[in-house]
């Protein structure tokens, strides 16, 4: 049976997330912890970590369902069409970099 991932854990994969991940808009970064997106991203990754879902494709599909408010509400876009082709492959980097950080700190995936 798989851990529950400790609530610290969480917010370090979030704060990892915010600082590292950006939303590319005219060529401004605008990160995810500054759109307030990284820590309900680190929730989702987590629970498909626990339940042994998290893969290439359940990572794409949550940036998919999240729903990004321009224009003070007037436009709604998936987070995946913000994101660089490069910060999709970081994040992907580090969503694997955390799974192996818990593991070896014991944590049974």
């Amino acid at each position: 049976m798989a851990d529950q991932i400790a609530t610290v854990d969480v917010e370090a994969l979030a704060a990892d997330i915010g600082e590292k991940i950006y939303i590319d808009v005219a060529k401004w970064h605008l990160y995810l912890a500054d759109a307030h997106l990284h820590q309900s991203l680190a929730e989702q990754f987590c629970t498909l970590l626990e339940n042994g879902l998290l893969g290439e494709p359940q990572i794409l599909q949550v940036l998919s369902d999240v729903s990004v408010s321009l224009g003070d509400g007037k436009r709604q876009l998936p987070l995946i069409e913000l994101l660089p082709e490069q910060g999709q492959q970081d994040l992907m980097e580090i969503l694997a970099d955390f799974r192996s950080r818990l593991i070896e700190s014991g944590y049974d995936f």
